[in-house]
């Protein structure tokens, strides 16, 4: 009988390990509180990007007579197919590249300053613009390399780069294959350039409130980072073969079960 205090300590010691390794729904589960949260007061349902240096945009001018249109439309560039045995090439259309400065150079209308401005106000100064030399011109305007990087606890990271222009949060995170079981849902990191300046956002997904905040939707550039919580950093601490410590305490724990009786 003289392993029965043994037997009760590495009981209470299995018992610990196991509880410790228990993990509590409120550090997985997003949107917990999203019954008690209003969100058709939301104010970001008119979200629109706003263009920023370096993003490619393609511009296209239309109108009733198509001969006045040309001059403001970059000339299509025939590229090479390689696919192609008979050496073919395809037509592309040119594009244009936001500069530092927010400028970029427009036929006729020389060098103009887009950056900073949603896609609606960029072609709403292009039509006035243009509107002195044809009459009721259509724009047709799209960012070409809308991208964000999603890095961290996340099972898929990388850079994603999208054809729409309005990507959420969690659209983000599920283009990465969601969260892994070691993500901080409720400290999710989001670093923004805004004005030239870097500024970290953190986003608790755990509470609703987020989804009305300027958050909800990201950025084109955007770089969202998932913090790894307390049992990713222990386990790195305590090493890859903490779960075998783990089935050699209950192994050992059994073995003395058996020898008591």
């Amino acid at each position: 009988m003289k392993s029965k205090p043994l037997f009760n300590l590495l009981t209470a010691l299995f018992c610990i390990a196991i509880l410790s390794s228990c993990a509590k729904k409120e550090e997985f589960v997003y949107y917990q509180d999203i019954d008690t949260v209003l969100l058709e007061n939301a104010s970001n349902t008119n979200f629109q990007t706003k263009l920023q240096p370096d993003d490619l945009i393609m511009i296209v001018v239309s109108a009733q007579d198509p001969e006045s249109a040309i001059p403001f439309n970059l000339m299509n560039t025939m590229s090479a197919n390689p696919t192609n045995p008979e050496g073919a090439g395809q037509m592309k259309q040119q594009l244009y590249l936001i500069d530092n400065q927010g400028y970029i150079e427009f036929p006729v209308l020389g060098s103009i300053k887009i950056g900073g401005l949603t896609r609606s106000e960029a072609i709403e100064y292009l039509n006035e613009e243009i509107s002195q030399y044809i009459n009721n011109p259509i724009i047709n305007l799209r960012i070409v390399n809308f991208k964000v990087t999603v890095q961290g606890e996340v099972n898929r990271p990388g850079v994603h780069t999208i054809t729409s222009e309005r990507l959420t949060l969690m659209e983000a995170i599920s283009l990465s294959g969601d969260m892994t079981i070691y993500g901080k849902r409720d400290n999710v990191l989001i670093i923004r350039e805004i004005d030239g300046h870097k500024i970290p956002i953190r986003v608790d997904m755990t509470k609703s409130d987020f989804i009305t905040s300027p958050y909800y939707y990201l950025n084109q550039n955007d770089i969202v980072y998932v913090e790894p919580n307390k049992t990713r950093i222990n386990s790195s601490v305590v090493g890859p073969n903490l779960t075998v410590g783990i089935s050699a305490l209950s192994l050992l724990v059994t073995i003395i079960a058996l020898s008591v009786k």
